[in-house]
C-alpha cells in the first residue's frame, strides 16, 4: 500500500470517527436556518434518516483502489439518498427543504475534511484535492437523486390525486344524470295527471250524464290527490337533498310499527286480490327515527303491492343475529314481474331500473264521453325510492335488491339497532 492510499484510509477513519459530531453540527445548522421549520417537528433519529448510507459511501470513495470498489459506492451513495429524498417527501419537506439540507451537509462534512488536513501537514496536496472532488461528487449526487425520487413520489402523489379527482367527478355527473332524468321523468308524470285533470274536467263541462259526472269526479278526484302526492315527494326529496331533514331518535317497537303498516295497507291487496303476509318477532325493540323508518317501509310496500298483479307481498323482520348483533333487519318481497336485466345490487344502482320499469303515465280514452283507463297509476316512483334511499342514509340503513325477472324483487333493508342521536351542535 503506497502513501497516499494509506492517507486516504486515515482520512476515510477520520470521517468514521467524526460522524456523530458531523451529523450534530448539520443538525445544529438545519435548526438554526430560518427557512428550515420542517425539522423541528421530527426526532433525531428521523432527521438523520438515511444519511449514514451515504457517509459510507463518502468512506468507501475514500478507501477504494479500483473502479469496481467506486461502482459499490456509488450504488450504495445513490440508495442512501433516492431513501433520504423519500423520506423527506413523507415527513412533509417540500424540495426546497430538502435541497437546503444538502447543502448544509455539505458544509458541515467539509469542515470537518478541512480540520483534518490542518491537523496533518504532512498530508499529501492529492489527497486532500480527491476527497474534496468526491465530497463535490458525494453532495451533488446525492442532492440529484434525493430530488429525482422526491419528485417522483410528488408527480405519483399528484397523479393519484388527479385520477381521484376524475372518478369524483364522473360519479358527480352520473348522480347529475340520474338526477335530471329523474326530475324529467317527474315533469312527465305531472303533465299526465294534470292532463288528467283537465280533461276530466273538460268532460265534467260538457256532458249532462249523472253516471258519466260521477265516473269523472272519480278521475278528477284521483288525478288530483296524485298529484299532491308528486308535489309532496319533490319537496321532501330537496329538503332531503339540502340536509334540512333531522333524525329523531326514540325508542319504540318496530314489530308493532310494521304489523300497523301492513293492517294499513291491507284494503289495497284485497282490492288488488293480492296477498299481504307478516314475519317477525312479535316485540322488536330499537331506538331509531320511528317517522322516516315508517315512510321507507310503507314507500316500499305500497310499490310492491302496485307492482305485483298475481300472488302477493310478504313483509319480514328479524331481530339481530349473533354474527351482527347491532343491526336488524327488514325485507319486502313481492311476486311481481322483477326488473329485467338486474342483478343483486345496492339500491344506489338500481333507481333508473326500478323506475323504467314500473312506470306508467297517466292518460285518457279518445272520445269525451270514454270510459277512464288510468291503470295502475304510479306516479312519481323514481322520486319515492330517491327519498328511500336518502332516508336510509340518514339512519345509517343498508339496501339492497334482489329481483328475477318474471318471479318477483326484494328489497332488504339493515338498520341499526341504536341509531345515533344527532349532536346538539348541528345547524
Amino acid at each position: 500500500m503506497d502513501r497516499i492510499q494509506h492517507q486516504r484510509i486515515a482520512l476515510a477513519g477520520y470521517i468514521r470517527a467524526q460522524r456523530d459530531s458531523i451529523l450534530a453540527a448539520w443538525h445544529e445548522c438545519v435548526s438554526e436556518d430560518p427557512e428550515l421549520t420542517t425539522a423541528s417537528s421530527i426526532s433525531h433519529a428521523q432527521f438523520t434518516d438515511s444519511i449514514p448510507r451515504v457517509l459510507d459511501a463518502f468512506e468507501h470513495v475514500l478507501r477504494a483502489e479500483d473502479g469496481v470498489r467506486l461502482t459499490q459506492a456509488d450504488l450504495e451513495q445513490r440508495a442512501g439518498a433516492a431513501e433520504h429524498g423519500l423520506q423527506r417527501w413523507q415527513q412533509g419537506y417540500d424540495l426546497r427543504e430538502t435541497m437546503r439540507e444538502w447543502a448544509h451537509l455539505h458544509r458541515c462534512i467539509l469542515l470537518c475534511l478541512e480540520r483534518f488536513v490542518q491537523e496533518r501537514p504532512e498530508l499529501d496536496p492529492q489527497v486532500a484535492t480527491e476527497a474534496r472532488e468526491a465530497l463535490v461528487w458525494l453532495c451533488g449526487e446525492g442532492a440529484s437523486e434525493s430530488a429525482h425520487r422526491y419528485t417522483r413520489l410528488q408527480q405519483a402523489e399528484a397523479a393519484g390525486r388527479m385520477r381521484d379527482l376524475e372518478s369524483a367527478l364522473r360519479e358527480l355527473k352520473q348522480v347529475e344524470r340520474n338526477r335530471a332524468t329523474m326530475l324529467r321523468e317527474a315533469a312527465h308524470d305531472l303533465r299526465g295527471s294534470v292532463g288528467v285533470i283537465t280533461n276530466a274536467s273538460a268532460v265534467l263541462a260538457r256532458t249532462s250524464s249523472e253516471e258519466t259526472r260521477s265516473q269523472y269526479y272519480h278521475v278528477l278526484d284521483r288525478a288530483v290527490g296524485l298529484t299532491q302526492t308528486l308535489l309532496a315527494d319533490l319537496i321532501d326529496l330537496a329538503r332531503l337533498e339540502a340536509g334540512q331533514e333531522r333524525v329523531q331518535v326514540s325508542e319504540f317497537d318496530a314489530a308493532a310499527l310494521l304489523r300497523e303498516l301492513v293492517e294499513g295497507t291491507r284494503a289495497l291487496a284485497t282490492e288488488r286480490g293480492l296477498f299481504l303476509k307478516t314475519e317477525g318477532p312479535a316485540t322488536l325493540i330499537v331506538r331509531a327515527d320511528r317517522v322516516k323508518l315508517q315512510r321507507i317501509v310503507q314507500n316500499l310496500l305500497l310499490n310492491a303491492l302496485r307492482a305485483t298483479r298475481r300472488g302477493g307481498v310478504t313483509l319480514r323482520w328479524r331481530a339481530p343475529r349473533a354474527a351482527d348483533p347491532s343491526r336488524w333487519s327488514v325485507s319486502i318481497e313481492d311476486t311481481g314481474p322483477g326488473l329485467e336485466g338486474a342483478n343483486v345490487a345496492p339500491l344506489a344502482t338500481e333507481l333508473r331500473e326500478a323506475t323504467d320499469k314500473a312506470h306508467e303515465a297517466a292518460g285518457l280514452g279518445p272520445g269525451p264521453d270514454a270510459a277512464p283507463s288510468l291503470g295502475p297509476l304510479r306516479v312519481g316512483e323514481g322520486i319515492g325510492l330517491s327519498i328511500v334511499k336518502r332516508l336510509c342514509e340518514l339512519l345509517g340503513a343498508a339496501v339492497e335488491l334482489t329481483t328475477v325477472p318474471g318471479e318477483g324483487t326484494t328489497f332488504m333493508l339493515s338498520f341499526p339497532l341504536d341509531v345515533p342521536s344527532p349532536s346538539s351542535d348541528m345547524p
